[in-house]
């Protein structure tokens, strides 16, 4: 029974050491880096405290300090002034040498929009052939192996960018744009979230970054780039009019179908995305009537309101629309 108490805690603790967004399975040059200076962190600081609490007991537990006060000045001079005097000016050092995630564009570098909303992510790609900007929203890829500046604006209150398993959290402040600067070392797909609490749904505000090989990535980003593909079946046709009788294209937009909103998700690729809600909900059938008929039972404080006056076919015809946006 004493055996299972210890494990408990132990699996607790070793279940954090991996996974989509755990900062202490680095697959990022900033994300490896800050956990390298981390552990020299640990590393010195438990052998200083060995080294004080060998201190602290000896004076509490010696039967008298034979050293006089020659060992007394040794021992001043050693822990008080010597150890200190290397111990800050490495952990200096090894801070200098790493490459903050804020660190300034570089030539080279591809550049990525990302605009926090409440309670949402905006992503602004370029455009492969110099049009407008290619926008998605609540995922992000990037190529590996390229480094990545992404230009983080917000248009509310203050968010706050953080992809532990790549880099470090940059604010995301009213009026600014700052940058942050990831590099991903190898193919994978990783959790990012909002680290600033930002409102009701601070907690329902994540998004899922993709790593791909740059051919992959290129070939992807041509696709996006394009119109959304035309409604194939009656269902879905009826659910496009629905879609725009309703105001929903006021809002979302949806590249070549009428839709051409602003302050709210991008829905040309909905289809293709893994979740819905930014990162609420997978991104299955049933998810997508919840949320259009229930979005402020499922994520109250959301700007979006629930279209709970829709029938049941006419549902089922929105969501048939929606499920073709790939």
């Amino acid at each position: 029974m004493r055996g299972a108490w210890l494990a408990a805690p132990a699996a607790l603790a070793l279940a954090g050491c991996e996974g989509a967004q755990s900062w202490l399975d680095p697959r990022g040059v900033n994300a490896r880096e800050t956990l390298d200076l981390w552990l020299l962190t640990v590393w010195v600081s438990a052998g200083v405290m060995v080294l004080v609490t060998a201190t602290m007991l000896h004076a509490l537990f010696a039967a008298r300090w034979r050293g006089g006060r020659r060992w007394r000045l040794l021992l001043i001079g050693g822990c008080g002034v010597a150890l200190p005097a290397v111990v800050l000016p490495v952990f200096l050092v090894s801070s200098l040498r790493i490459e903050w995630p804020y660190a300034h564009h570089r030539p080279g570098d591809f550049v990525i929009d990302v605009v926090a909303w409440q309670f949402w992510w905006e992503v602004r790609y370029p455009h492969p052939e110099g049009g407008p900007p290619v926008v998605a929203a609540n995922e992000i890829r990037i190529p590996v192996g390229r480094p990545v500046r992404f230009n983080l604006a917000t248009e509310d209150v203050i968010h706050s960018f953080w992809i532990p398993a790549l880099a470090g959290k940059v604010d995301m402040i009213p009026g600014r744009i700052n940058s942050a600067r990831v590099l991903a070392e190898r193919p994978g797909e990783f959790r990012g979230a909002c680290f600033e609490f930002c409102g009701l749904q601070h907690a329902n505000m994540a998004f899922t970054v993709h790593a791909m090989p740059a051919e992959e990535f290129e070939a992807w980003l041509r696709r996006e780039a394009g119109p959304a593909p035309p409604p194939a079946t009656e269902e879905a046709r009826r659910g496009h009019a629905l879609f725009l009788q309703h105001g929903c294209g006021s809002c979302h937009a949806v590249r070549g179908h009428g839709a051409e909103g602003r302050v709210a998700p991008d829905l040309t690729r909905l289809a293709s995305r893994p979740t819905i809600g930014a990162g609420m909900l997978p991104n299955t059938r049933g998810s997508l009537a919840g949320w259009i008929a229930a979005t402020q039972q499922i994520k109250p404080g959301a700007n979006m309101p629930s279209f709970n006056q829709l029938s049941g076919p006419e549902l089922h015809d929105l969501v048939s629309y929606l499920e073709g946006l790939r």
